[in-house]
């Protein structure tokens, strides 16, 4: 893998638009709807009832900061995984990819690189201030800094959850060399199959559903363990890693195997 491989894969991503579509689309709903939901909490504080979140803001404060502008905005990060790879079959332009660079395994490596570190920054940048925004809303409520135990360890594993998430992606879309069926496929991975498992009973579908990629992937966004979590942050972030790595070895078999 040499320099020139990787500005030319840098080249093919900042030139292609829905990059910068599905990134501005990922920061407006991450921030947007973060916010919102720190907006909503803030104004109800003092409302009679029971507030889940007050007492979830004491003890995983990063489950509700980043709760539901994640749990969207990360949609973003799965369709432009997908597009990274799945674009250059949809539109032929992986033959030409494949003349210029016979090896295939270090083009997939390039790919795989430059769109890891774009992906870092931009999910880094998105990460904290969606984490100084909402705090600033709730500051008159609740106090949440960097400082306390768990908070910078859990906004790092944003960052680092966002970035693999885009390489799970990326290789189910070389997998299924189709745009429209990978993206399915992965919305089905992190949206549809987690809450589904959590539907059957007992113990056995309760570690099914611990090991699953993107709900081990998200402990380590999270600044407290909780009882019914299977794995630790790190052991679980370790499994995501595995599933992706699992799924890009086995997507640069294929490269290498087939026909483009």
């Amino acid at each position: 893998m040499t320099a020139g491989l990787l500005s030319a894969e840098w080249t093919k991503l900042r030139s292609v638009r829905s990059t910068v579509w599905s990134l501005l689309a990922f920061v407006i709903v991450a921030i947007g709807f973060s916010a919102l939901i720190a907006a909503v909490i803030a104004n109800t504080w003092n409302n009679a009832g029971n507030h889940p979140n007050h007492v979830t803001l004491l003890t995983d404060p990063t489950a509700v900061l980043f709760g539901a502008g994640f749990g969207l905005g990360q949609l973003a990060i799965c369709v432009l995984g997908v597009i990274v790879m799945s674009s250059e079959y949809s539109t032929g332009a992986i033959r030409a990819s494949l003349l210029a660079v016979p090896r295939r395994i270090p083009m997939l490596a390039a790919k795989s690189v430059v769109f890891a570190l774009l992906d870092l920054v931009v999910s880094a940048i998105t990460v904290f201030a969606v984490f100084f925004i909402t705090t600033a809303i709730l500051r008159s409520h609740v106090s949440i800094t960097l400082s306390q135990p768990g908070i910078t360890r859990a906004c790092i594993g944003g960052v680092l959850y966002l970035t693999v998430l885009g390489l799970f992606a990326l290789a189910v879309g070389g997998l299924i060399r189709h745009t429209a069926g990978a993206i399915a496929t992965v919305i089905a991975l992190v949206l549809v199959i987690p809450p589904l498992i959590t539907l059957i009973p007992g113990t056995i579908a309760n570690h099914i559903h611990g090991y699953l990629p993107t709900v081990a992937g998200q402990l380590v966004a999270q600044s407290s363990q909780q009882p019914a979590d299977v794995l630790s942050p790190w052991q679980g972030f370790g499994v995501f890693c595995l599933w992706t790595l699992v799924l890009l070895v086995a997507c640069g078999w294929l490269l290498k195997t087939r026909d483009a």
